[in-house]
């Protein structure tokens, strides 16, 4: 194994290490504090799951794929596409969280009564099966097979077709940037652009109708606006740092096959997608009191041997100047 190789592997620990226990506070933090549960939660729950899912099985496979182990071809084919599942999975989810948050802006009034905890859930299931069918495309044919079977004996079998598992050897790149760059990845951000340039426009318009009428606590008032639009602004930024510059090379890849691209920034490439399942229990997280109060809680009581402590104090915890309706 190569010193750089090594050093890969080690980070991508770290970085599965930090997203499995994030998002489990996540899911414990909703777990234990009644406060959390709404349909709101529904999502980040989701999107936690997927990035537990990223930490605790998309690294681990990424980590089998760059030893190069030998493998059957569908064998290889069926990691690469669990891979490509859970990632697009976390994509969805966060496109899902951004039009609820537009709705909370848009219909504050009859948010409830729209978003039902019913709707949330088969919101979630249709995020779930388009990541499958997404990820699972592959298996059905569009993939490397045919190009690299090419020079093998014409009376070989598919079951004795054996191969290095690299994910670039059985991934098709017309697949990966026509259908689910061009498809899959970029309108899902240039849909949350516009979804949050619509959520800035609604708080400005809402902030000033508040200014003009001589509001109590205009302050008060903006500074929570404030806060949600530097949330969204941050979530927005992480998703287009931590995918695109994967995608770009993938498009390297494909409309340059004679470019050379350094090992080093494909490595970094590659941290930042799987990163972003790191950040996100920061981002949905900590920027919010009612999870802050409750991680702490939880810390207190499990983590630092407070015996006087109880997960019923969880439950009743006193969330001051939080907005029940909050949720960035």
């Amino acid at each position: 194994m190569f010193p750089s190789q090594a050093i890969y592997i080690g980070i991508e620990l770290l970085i599965a290490l930090v997203s499995v226990f994030g998002n489990v506070l996540v899911i414990w933090a909703v777990a234990v504090n009644q406060a959390l549960r709404d349909t709101t939660f529904c999502f980040i729950v989701s999107l936690a799951v997927a990035d537990i899912a990223v930490g605790a099985l998309v690294i681990p496979l990424a980590i089998i794929i760059s030893v190069g182990l030998q493998t059957e071809f569908y064998s290889c084919l069926i990691v690469a596409c669990s891979m490509l599942i859970l990632t697009q999975s976390s994509i969805l989810a966060l496109l899902a969280i951004a039009v609820d948050r537009y709705l909370r802006v848009k219909i504050p009034t009859s948010y409830k009564r729209v978003v039902t905890t019913k709707r949330a859930v088969l919101a979630i299931v249709a995020c779930w099966t388009l990541a499958f069918i997404v990820g699972l495309t592959p298996m059905f044919g569009w993939n490397n097979f045919h190009e690299i079977k090419k020079g093998e004996e014409p009376n070989s079998s598919q079951s004795e077709f054996i191969i290095t598992c690299k994910f670039e050897t059985v991934m098709s790149m017309e697949y990966m940037v026509y259908f689910n760059f061009f498809i899959w990845v970029l309108p899902p951000l240039f849909l949350m652009l516009v979804i949050y340039l619509e959520v800035f426009n609604l708080i400005q318009k809402q902030l000033n109708k508040k200014l003009s009428s001589n509001s109590k606590d205009p302050q008060k008032y903006f500074g929570k606006e404030l806060k949600i639009a530097k949330s969204l602004a941050l979530i927005l930024l992480l998703f287009a740092l931590s995918w695109l510059p994967l995608h770009m090379l993938n498009c390297i890849t494909l409309f340059c096959p004679t470019c050379d691209t350094p090992m080093i920034v494909t490595y970094i490439a590659i941290f930042l997608t799987h990163g972003n399942s790191a950040m996100n229990p920061i981002v949905y997280a900590f920027r919010i009191e009612k999870f802050r109060t409750t991680f702490l809680q939880i810390w207190k009581h499990y983590f630092c041997c407070k015996s006087n402590m109880t997960v019923n104090n969880i439950n009743n915890i006193s969330l001051v100047n939080v907005d029940s309706r909050e949720v960035i």
